[in-house]
């Protein structure tokens, strides 16, 4: 077994990641169901956009050249419709067609004036424009999309526009990478769930759920197990059930240093470690491998520092999965109002409130910033981005991630 790569940087984790996505085949979904799923091909339009030029309002359509020196008396010739049957007649010196929003463009009219701006007689026989007509007032045809052109690539995040822009193009199914299944799985004596009673010593599991909406948060389909006692037979039973059932697996807790940190004993001895431990802070002590050939992250058992590092281990590693897309945390600069505790070989996440009622994005603390404080978290906007080095003093500027 190669030697595992102890303490690497995040940007070495990232990396590793990077370059062994998890594989996930490709799907068909109804346009219904196709929100917030990735692309996992390109998509070509089936047809041009507009299939044909047509009134952008409802109106009169003419020729410009008699609308140059108004005012101008046209006769009305007939009405167009959107989706009309009938072929339109073709407009001649001196006339107009009376045209509604989407209707096609008839055969010699390129201009178009609004309704509120013609003058019609009574008997709607005669029009009277005051000005020039408009031709940019006519869809063109193609001008959006022409036939065969890829509109969407590969790993696009499908959001409500761009579904529309599917069914625009003329799919009713789209191709989409197929959600993971991604089991989760706590671990340590002291666990129970919430609701029950709890003995002395012991608390409520919570790092599955939170995990588990992460899971949904990224696109894909979470399968919470029951925690685990610290028991390598009963962590292997778990494990080996786990990989029988689910894409990827996540553990929350035994990935440190002590003699209990049972996820990182077992997958020593019979795993396949690609990395153990990583500088960011808070959140050091994750490892990344594969457990009967299935991928596994080990995170730590602090909530805090667990939902952290599935935000900046996990997520950028099913986005990867998904040919660089799904939902991703946007990234901002801001101004550190406070000073904050840095460090030299560490990227430092620090939870911060945004302030961005003035001239630039103001960060401030949360407050206590343990790694068991999961309300300093549900407090953040963001996340700082303190890169090695840094000094964390006031009035310095970083990046952050929006959460």
């Amino acid at each position: 077994m190669p030697e595992t790569p102890y303490f690497v940087s995040y940007h070495e984790a990232i990396k590793i990641l990077e370059n062994q996505p998890l594989p996930l085949p490709t799907e068909f979904v109804p346009l219904d169901e196709g929100h917030n799923r990735v692309l996992s091909e390109d998509l070509e339009s089936k047809v041009d956009d507009p299939r044909f030029d047509n009134s952008a309002m409802d109106g009169f359509a003419f020729r410009y050249q008699d609308s140059l020196t108004p005012p101008t008396r046209l006769s009305i010739i007939h009405t167009l419709q959107a989706g009309t049957k009938q072929t339109p007649k073709p407009v001649a010196k001196g006339q107009a067609v009376r045209i509604m929003t989407g209707a096609p463009m008839p055969e010699g009219a390129d201009a178009i004036l609004p309704i509120e701006r013609c003058e019609v007689n009574d008997e709607n026989t005669t029009l009277t424009i005051d000005e020039e007509g408009k031709k940019h007032f006519i869809r063109k045809q193609g001008e959006n999309l022409s036939e065969g052109q890829i509109a969407l690539s590969k790993g696009a995040l499908l959001t409500p526009s761009s579904i529309g822009l599917c069914a625009t193009m003329g799919h009713p199914k789209i191709p989409v990478f197929q959600k993971a299944t991604i089991g989760i799985l706590s671990t340590g004596d002291e666990l129970q769930l919430p609701g029950t009673q709890l003995n002395e010593n012991e608390i409520y599991e919570s790092n599955s759920f939170g995990l588990a909406g992460l899971v949904k948060w990224s696109g894909h389909t979470p399968k919470r197990y029951n925690s685990v006692v610290d028991s390598i037979d009963k962590l292997r039973i778990k494990l080996d059930m786990a990989a029988e059932e689910c894409d990827l697996i996540l553990t929350s807790g035994g990935v440190s240093m002590g003699d209990w940190d049972l996820v990182r004993k077992i997958m020593e001895e019979e795993g396949e470690i690609k990395f153990w431990r990583v500088k960011i802070r808070p959140g050091s002590p994750p490892l990344f491998g594969y457990w009967k050939g299935v991928p596994i992250f080990g995170l730590p058992g602090n909530p805090a520092s667990s939902h952290v590092v599935f935000r900046m281990l996990v997520a950028p590693y099913l986005r990867a999965s998904t040919g660089g897309g799904g939902i991703e945390e946007r990234r901002i600069r801001v101004q550190l109002a406070e000073s904050f505790k840095s460090d030299e070989k560490f990227l430092v996440l620090r939870r911060i409130k945004v302030d961005a009622s003035g001239d630039q994005l103001l960060a401030y603390s949360t407050g206590y910033q343990g790694s068991g404080n999961l309300n300093s978290l549900v407090l953040a906007d963001a996340l700082t981005l303190l890169e090695p080095g840094h000094s964390g003093e006031k009035g310095t500027w970083c990046d952050a991630i929006l959460l």
